[in-house]
């Protein structure tokens, strides 16, 4: 199907995973974590940067003990994009995050790809929502989906728009109506696979076409796209 194909990894943890302990964290993101004033940003901070550590440790087969998870230190970008660092050093892997409710999803490559991923409620939207943020495609792509189906619909075309974004390293800085979200199709037995990653693919303004894949559990949808195309996302096993 592609000429080049790599693997991406994800973790999901959640609150109740992440000690009470701050001894995981280094010097440098003790000091960024006293300066959150708000208990959501500090939990929300602390959930995504363990989550983030423990996956990168487990990509790296390094050990998952809190003296390790310390040296593994994620550091903003300028585009507030974060990166991996060992010993003060780049790591060869690239990461993406997202929290959403008390989780928090991790995905790596271990390499410099392309990447994004994002983790969204599956929940109701206004009329005006899907008129601001979605462009004229997907709005007929939402108005023709049966109404049992268009909550997770809307959850995919934005949670696959912030996942780009991320991998552009733009953000909502650029506008979401900028890239443009079209799920693939499928044969009926994938799709109705449970807790399968269905295909997905994002255009973007100036040309750019990233690869992806869904899967939604309950009331979250999680999205990763990047470039070069990515199999099926491989769920990282946390040693007991």
């Amino acid at each position: 199907m592609f000429d080049q194909t790599m693997d991406v990894y994800w973790l999901e943890q959640t609150a109740t995973d992440v000690p009470v302990e701050n001894d995981w964290l280094n010097a440098s993101e003790a000091v960024r974590l006293n300066g959150l004033r708000f208990p959501k940003r500090r939990a929300d901070w602390r959930l995504g940067r363990w989550t983030a550590k423990r996956a990168v440790a487990v990509c790296l087969n390094l050990p998952l003990d809190r003296h390790t998870l310390a040296g593994i230190e994620i550091r903003p970008a300028p585009s507030g994009a974060p990166e991996v660092f060992l010993a003060n050093t780049p790591a060869h892997a690239t990461i993406s995050l997202s929290h959403r409710e008390g989780t928090a999803v991790c995905a790596v490559v271990l390499s410099t790809a392309a990447l994004g991923c994002d983790l969204e409620m599956i929940e109701q939207h206004s009329d005006a929502f899907v008129a601001d943020y979605f462009t004229t495609e997907e709005q007929k792509l939402v108005a023709d989906t049966p109404a049992v189906d268009r909550l997770r619909l809307l959850a995919l075309l934005w949670s696959a728009k912030e996942s780009m974004l991320k991998a552009l390293h733009a953000g909502l800085r650029l506008d979401t109506r900028s890239v443009i979200v079209s799920p693939v199709h499928e044969d009926e037995a994938d799709e109705c696979a449970a807790d399968a990653w269905h295909p997905v693919r994002v255009s973007g303004a100036n040309g750019e076409i990233f690869h992806g894949w869904w899967r939604h559990t309950d009331d979250l949808l999680r999205t990763v796209v990047a470039a070069p195309p990515p199999i099926p996302p491989i769920l990282l096993k946390i040693p007991a």
